[in-house]
């Protein structure tokens, strides 16, 4: 059985997930931002199996190492990270916010922390063939204006949401070709359309889909024996935007990701 470190696990799907997950016997390490939601969530879950608890705030860079750090140190037999923390594009017509470090908020918590969280755990992962890294995307993709990543001009919180969610599986394609023949499979996810989740209402959306929709996907990548370097709609293999695939737009977004990193 597997250990899993899933980001956002305190509600909405990576709490739906991390309960199937303990269910089937793995070890789950569940991730929140909140302290007393964390610990309830943990408690919930040993009543059905093994779970242990990690708290941080994604939007800060500084607090995604330490959680990193305490992961390595608890559990180095981890072999799957689901990264499915996330904010949707916030309350139609609000402004532009930025995270403890300055970034774009949600650059910083739906690509910038994964992509640190992941390099990171990169060394337990390896360490743990066949290892899988889940990263949980959204079919609302937007490339990255690389000349500002910031979105500092004509700010739009889905445009922004949309932004990062490419950067998202454009890395996811990076690190895959990078991991290869690693023993550690990267793939990234759409799981399901505007899911009855607290992120989707806020944004003024009526739900399609529940969690339990968006499950299976997840699942299937974090237990199963996927390929690398995929990008999902569900359970079913689909194609990101066009540009996440580009070469050179990869590079670019790299450079750019390592100066915002170096802040």
């Amino acid at each position: 059985m597997s250990t899993v470190l899933i980001t956002g696990a305190t509600s909405g799907l990576g709490r739906y997930v991390a309960f199937e997950l303990v269910r089937a016997g793995h070890l789950v390490l569940a991730h929140g931002r909140d302290q007393a939601r964390t610990e309830r969530l943990v408690e919930e879950l040993r009543a059905q199996g093994e779970a242990e608890g990690f708290v941080a705030d994604l939007s800060r860079l500084a607090e995604v190492r330490e959680l990193a750090a305490r992961v390595a140190a608890a559990r180095p037999g981890l072999d799957v990270l689901i990264n499915n923390a996330g904010l949707g594009g916030g309350p139609p017509g609000s402004g532009r916010e930025t995270s403890a470090d300055g970034h774009e908020l949600r650059l910083a918590v739906n690509y910038l922390a994964p992509v640190v969280l992941t390099r990171e755990l990169l060394p337990v992962l390896r360490a743990n063939p066949p290892a899988r890294i889940v990263n949980v995307g959204s079919a609302a993709q937007e490339p990255v204006d690389l000349a500002d990543p910031e979105l500092t001009r004509g700010y739009d919180g889905l445009s922004a949401y949309c932004r990062s969610k490419f950067a998202l599986a454009a890395y996811t394609f990076t690190l895959a070709e990078e991991l290869a023949g690693s023993g550690v499979a990267v793939n990234v996810l759409h799981p399901a359309t505007h899911m009855d989740t607290a992120m989707v209402r806020e944004c003024g959306i009526s739900p399609w889909n529940s969690v339990a929709d968006g499950a299976p996907g997840v699942l299937a990548l974090a237990t199963g024996e996927p390929g690398s370097g995929g990008y999902y709609d569900g359970t079913r293999p689909a194609r990101a935007h066009p540009a996440a695939y580009d070469g050179e737009t990869r590079r670019r977004l790299a450079a750019v990701t390592e100066q915002l990193l170096a802040l």
